[in-house]
């Protein structure tokens, strides 16, 4: 800790699923910096991050913020004892349908630094699924001795309340990612439009591999290919999670390739690591169709006419909180009711924004609320 002219410093570490590419998690980071700067210079404070990473050189060039080796011991306790605090921050980090040792791994980051006497806080985190009830005291004892603790949605809460964290000390806010912005300097969505009036609407898809024998990429395939029958439309696949949704993507566009509708195209683009750069091919599209979360997540931040196919409860508890429902799930999809509700999107555009736009609203203003209150008791605790 130290000062700046009268700027007080506050050094904070930031724990998450960071430097392995994918699109969603970054963009979770990138939202945290940005929230921690704005906050910080509201409240007259400087946020130094240091951020864990599977790739610190990589996270440092991206972000212009100092990172050290997330499984490094010695990196990690010398980083944990020189910090004033630390976030766990975004994503799905308290679950063990990826792992047995996710679990562990982060809540054990969490407990080194409240044993080093370091504050913790929990940042808009999605809780579970949480399958194996040896994991409860573990995530109980990290939540129970944070200072903040903030979830994404209300079963995330009720998660942490069942296995006894008090209800009250959790507060529900939204995905970090709905207030990250447009890149600086890229043209407004609305002017791109302007310039492709005469073209077919633009459909963005961004699917991931989760059925071993590949059965629901084979239902997204046949919808996508109805809709092309109804409607000329140009598929804009995009990979959130690179390499492995690139290679779901091309599998996909080999069922598509020849069986399209007249008018009708598709293509991979790769817009590159960067998750405001994705956020500006998401502001393109007329609608999407999303498997990942952080996909309908974009499209929500850009208005855009959304799809969701469900592969886990994260994606039906985003959507609700829109009053959306998934258009199909990873077990079922007809096709031609997807081609349906899809040119009813892409027909009622302005209907659709008009009607989510209040809920969007609320959930960008709202996505300020972790910052705003961990630099707050950052200089409540640490000016005592």
């Amino acid at each position: 800790m130290g000062t700046v002219g009268k700027t007080e410093v506050r050094r904070i570490v930031i724990s998450g699923y960071y430097g392995f590419r994918n699109s969603g998690d970054e963009a979770v980071l990138r939202s945290i910096l940005l929230a921690l700067e704005e906050q910080g210079k509201a409240q007259g404070i400087r946020i130094e991050p240091v951020v864990l990473s599977a790739d610190p050189a990589w996270t440092t060039s991206m972000y212009g913020v100092e990172s050290v080796r997330r499984m490094h011991p010695s990196d990690l306790l010398r980083t944990l004892r020189g910090c004033d605090g630390l976030i766990s921050g975004g994503g799905s980090l308290l679950q063990d349908a990826t792992g047995s040792l996710t679990i562990p791994y982060y809540t054990g980051i969490i407990k080194l630094a409240q044993w080093l006497g370091k504050p913790t806080f929990i940042y808009s985190q999605g809780i579970g699924p949480v399958n194996k009830r040896a994991m409860d005291p573990l995530i109980r004892s990290a939540m129970k001795r944070s200072a903040y603790v903030s979830v994404r949605d209300n079963e995330s809460a009720a998660l942490l309340a069942r296995i006894g964290v008090p209800h009250d000390r959790i507060e529900v806010v939204p995905d970090p990612v709905m207030g990250l912005p447009l890149p600086s300097g890229s043209a407004a969505a609305g002017s791109a439009l302007a310039l492709r009036a005469e073209e077919p609407p633009l459909v963005g898809v961004s699917l991931r591999r989760w059925r071993n024998d590949g059965a629901d990429l084979a239902r997204a395939a046949e919808a996508l290919v109805a809709l092309s029958k109804r409607m000329p439309v140009r598929l804009r696949f995009l990979p959130f999670h690179t390499p492995s949704d690139a290679e779901t993507s091309e599998q996909v566009l080999e069922r598509l390739r020849g069986r399209l509708g007249g008018g009708s195209s598709a293509e991979l683009v790769a817009p590159g690591d960067d998750p405001q750069q994705m956020l500006l091919e998401v502001s393109r599209c007329d609608a999407l169709f999303g498997m990942r979360l952080h996909a309908l997540i974009y499209a929500a931040n850009q208005m855009v006419p959304m799809l969701g196919l469900s592969y886990d409860p994260k994606i039906d508890q985003f959507l609700l909180r829109l009053g959306i429902k998934a258009v199909g799930t990873t077990e079922r999809l007809d096709a031609e009711a997807f081609a349906d509700a899809a040119v009813s999107l892409l027909s009622n555009k302005d209907a659709w924004q008009a009607e989510h736009k209040p809920a969007v609203d609320l959930l960008k203003q709202q996505s300020q609320k972790p910052a705003q209150q961990i630099v707050r008791l950052l200089r409540q605790t640490l000016s005592r």
